[in-house]
This record gives structure tokens, C-alpha cells and sequence, in this order.
């Protein structure tokens, strides 16, 4: 499977490219759609701030796209 999305990636570009991505991000708890730091911040960072990994958020969102 190749990556569409990686942690490098800013979280709001994220969403906007993938909105179905919104569930994963729910699902771990972050309500990154109302959050200012999703606008610069990428995902690696959100998710470690969170305390969640960012390699598990990536493969869930690929995962959730790939379907």
C-alpha cells in the first residue's frame, strides 16, 4: 500500500484532502477540525502531544482512505 497520507503532514491539509480522516482523528480524541494549532501543526506532533502514535494514526487514516 502506498501512503497518501504521512506524520509529516499538516493536520488540516489532511482533512481538507481527506475528510473521511475526521473519524480516525475523532476516534483518537482529537478534535482537530476546531483546534488552531491543526493549522500549522503536523500530525506526528498532534499525536505525540496527545500521547498517541503517529505511525498507528497514519496506518488507521490509510487504512480508512485505502477503503
Amino acid at each position: 500500500m502506498t501512503e497518501k497520507v504521512t506524520k509529516d503532514m499538516n493536520i488540516m491539509d489532511i482533512v481538507q484532502a481527506y475528510p473521511q480522516s475526521i473519524e480516525v482523528f475523532q476516534r483518537y480524541g482529537l478534535g482537530c477540525i476546531g483546534c488552531a494549532a491543526a493549522r500549522f501543526e503536523n500530525l506526528e506532533a498532534g499525536a505525540k502531544v496527545h500521547g498517541f502514535d503517529p505511525d498507528a494514526m497514519v496506518a488507521d487514516i490509510n487504512a480508512l482512505i485505502e477503503d
